[in-house]
């Protein structure tokens, strides 16, 4: 027997602060959310602007923003896990935990800091510079069940988590699922992007666009409640959209580049929609990976020809990191919200700043404001380094 995967609970935060609204104000708005970096010194780098949220915008409940202090990839994990145990209106006893995370580095940066000083390193938050230490503390202190797993495979990780979340209930092996994802822009992690080129010189992202030059960083953490579709019915709780297909697919292509014909990422959102019985022309929306890249916003469009073929002219496509930043393992936690809200809302985001499409990237474009549309299924589509890609298909509840 197989199990309906329906999400019930959200809690979500990115530059432009905490909860659907913030979203539905930056994202929606077709907002850039990038500042001039000040959480670090950026003298070092070329770029010097990303998507940090700096206390402008909804406030994260019981967690201080304020200068010189960056919140923990803990205290938002929890902050969005309790909002969406409270929107499911389960407390998620028992509930396995799976997080996207590669960890929070601003301890570990901390810690070799005092010990260049010649001090004895007293930052406490040391242990959260393990992926899996966030995935088992958020356990303990909502007091959730096991596995408690951190995935840490780069952008598509909390894709993944989602995934395998939704695969353990559609088996019947969990009935309710707390999964998600979180990065915040820390300078060690922005060096690397910035040192390989990556990161563009200017205020703002331009996927798909014939003048982009390179991705921004953004904060992003969010934290899902999936649940037993049948199960939260019966107790009265609101099925706020459903997770019907999931895909992983690796191309082996190259180390950091994606595959040409997006051979990957096409086979991961193939079969997400097998898994869902859906066919191309169903789909309403797709909210792409779309990071701004040179290489991966052709690649991206080579793989939505190869998903959606005739359809490819009539399915929306919009990158909504062109608001965000590029959230690494936390993108696909915030981008399930997103679509998500596309859904329950009929209003689809807007790609930002698209102004001069690529003839390239032929497709269907959501271009500078969002869209009145009622859609009934949308995919979104995540990459990452190493070849590694994954998608989820999201339905009207």
């Amino acid at each position: 027997m197989t199990h309906e995967v329906a999400i019930t609970g959200f809690g979500v935060f990115t530059a432009f602060g905490f909860g659907a609204e913030a979203l539905r104000d930056g994202v929606f708005g077709g907002r850039p959310g990038f500042t001039p970096v000040t959480r670090f010194d950026p003298a070092p780098y070329r770029a010097t602007y990303a998507g940090t949220y700096e206390g402008d915008g909804p406030s994260v409940p019981d967690v201080p923003v304020k200068p010189g202090y960056t919140p923990s990839q803990s205290e938002l994990l929890e902050a969005c896990a309790v909002e969406a145990l409270r929107m499911a209106g389960t407390d998620g006893a028992g509930a396995p935990v799976l997080l996207g995370t590669n960890g929070d580095y601003a301890a570990a940066r901390s810690f070799w800091e005092d010990r260049a000083a010649g001090h004895e390193p007293v930052d406490r938050r040391m242990l959260d510079s393990l992926p899996a230490r966030l995935a088992h503390r958020l356990g303990e202190r909502l007091g959730l069940g096991r596995p408690r797993l951190a995935f840490v495979n780069a952008c598509v990780a909390s894709t993944n988590a989602i995934a395998h979340g939704a695969e353990l209930i559609r088996s019947g092996a969990a009935h309710t699922v707390v999964c998600g994802g979180a990065y915040l822009v820390t300078e060690d992690v922005f060096a690397k992007f910035d040192s390989g080129k990556a990161l563009s010189r200017r205020d703002a992202v331009r996927p798909f666009s014939a003048d982009r030059d390179g991705l921004l960083q953004g904060d992003g953490v969010a934290v899902l409640v999936l649940e037993d579709a049948a199960r939260a019915r019966a107790r009265g709780s609101e099925v706020l959209a459903r997770v019907t297909g999931w895909g992983m697919a690796a191309d082996a292509h190259h180390v950091i580049q994606p595959h040409p014909q997006g051979l990957g990422l096409a086979a991961a959102a193939g079969a997400a929609l097998r898994r869902a019985g859906v066919e191309p022309g169903q789909l309403g929306y797709v909210n792409a990976h779309g990071t701004g890249t040179p290489l991966n916003d052709v690649a991206e469009t080579a793989a939505l020809h190869r998903i959606l073929g005739r359809h490819t002219a009539e399915v929306p496509v919009s990158s909504t990191k062109s608001s965000t930043g590029h959230m690494l393992e936390a993108t696909g936690a915030v981008e399930a919200v997103i679509t998500l809200l596309a859904l329950r809302d009929g209003v689809l985001p807007p790609t930002a700043g698209l102004t001069d499409p690529d003839p390239a990237c032929d497709l269907h474009h959501v271009p500078g404001t969002a869209r009145p549309a009622r859609i009934e299924r949308a995919l979104s589509l995540n990459a990452a380094f190493g070849g590694v890609n994954a998608a989820l298909l999201l339905e009207r509840a």
